[in-house]
């Protein structure tokens, strides 16, 4: 569980990254679209990770296992499909209705277990999804007299289904003996295929995708993303989840927005002085304070053995 809390915060450090190069690329190709800037950095982010784990999955790969290709290209269908929809949905929704919508897949999951087991997740398990929520709604300051369910909340909840998928799919028993390098480049891969049509439908020309790079800011941010984002986030996570079952996991990775919430106090400063962009500092608030208790307090929940059960939350996990 450690592994995989330490995955989520490796994530979390893309939400100020992808923020700062969005701005920088921004006055390089200042009458591009957000769909163009967001769509190339996903594509150049996984595409090049892939490409920069081949050599050392090499041997695995010349032996890929039918099993492996298939595993690795679900989760690419299923994020990359996923990704899609939560950019388009944030055109059409405030982005703190969309952070909270996003982490629906934390109930999605068990849910799913539950209808697949024929029962009610445990005590615990249930317990931790209530923290969980109200966590996130705190911490994303979601106002439900303005919630409503249009085109924007529609495509954020089935991206979080399809989240819900990948981390299904990533724990599968058909899978247990998948190795993680392999299943890992196709899932990069892969994900930069299911993107490459975005961004040759968004661009304003081939030259473009070059000029967004134009910059060594930009370059020294698309590198944090493959290096610290990607690869060291999903080799992780690849390799870890499966020692916990996919409810936990859920869980587990709704603490990215307290860590991305922490980063945005100092971070975006330090973003700015390097790229010279104008992107302030977020300030320490007792939503933040509050939403993040809650959320530490389901993972701690989760990892002692209080009201441990033996239904859903107990289900067996890969060996």
């Amino acid at each position: 569980m450690q592994m995989l809390l330490f995955c989520t915060a490796l994530w979390s450090l893309s939400f100020p990254t992808m923020k700062a190069l969005a701005l920088t690329q921004q006055g390089l190709l200042p009458q591009s679209g957000s769909w163009f800037f967001s769509s190339l950095s996903v594509l150049c982010r996984f595409g090049l990770a892939g490409l920069l784990v081949v050599p050392f999955a090499w041997r695995q790969l010349r032996g890929l296992g039918r099993l492996e290709l298939e595993q690795g290209m679900v989760l690419a269908l299923f994020g990359g499909a996923g990704i899609l929809l939560q950019m388009d949905g944030l055109a059409y929704t405030p982005a703190s209705t969309s952070a909270f919508l996003t982490q629906a897949y934390c109930v999605f999951i068990p849910v799913w277990l539950a209808l697949l087991h024929r029962q009610w997740p445990s005590p615990k398990t249930l317990l931790c999804i209530a923290l969980v929520v109200a966590g996130v709604v705190v911490l994303a300051g979601v106002n439900f007299h303005f919630l409503k369910l249009g085109r924007g909340e529609q495509e954020t909840l089935l991206a979080s289904l399809l989240f819900t998928g990948q981390i299904l799919g990533l724990n599968h028993p058909r899978y247990a003996g998948n190795r993680t390098l392999a299943f890992t480049c196709v899932m990069l891969l892969g994900t930069a295929l299911v993107i490459a049509p975005l961004v040759c439908a968004t661009a304003p020309d081939a030259a473009a995708c070059l000029r967004a790079y134009a910059s060594p800011a930009a370059c020294g941010f698309l590198a944090l993303l493959i290096l610290f984002c990607t690869l060291g986030a999903f080799i992780l996570m690849n390799h870890w989840q499966r020692y916990v079952n996919a409810t936990e996991a859920g869980l587990i990775y709704c603490a990215e927005p307290v860590f991305a919430s922490l980063l945005a106090l100092f971070l975006p400063a330090l973003f700015s002085r390097w790229a010279g962009i104008g992107y302030a500092n977020e300030t320490l608030s007792v939503r933040l304070l509050a939403g993040g208790g809650l959320i530490t307090a389901a993972n701690v929940l989760l990892q002692s053995r209080w009201l441990e059960g033996k239904a859903i939350d107990r289900e067996p996990v890969n060996p």
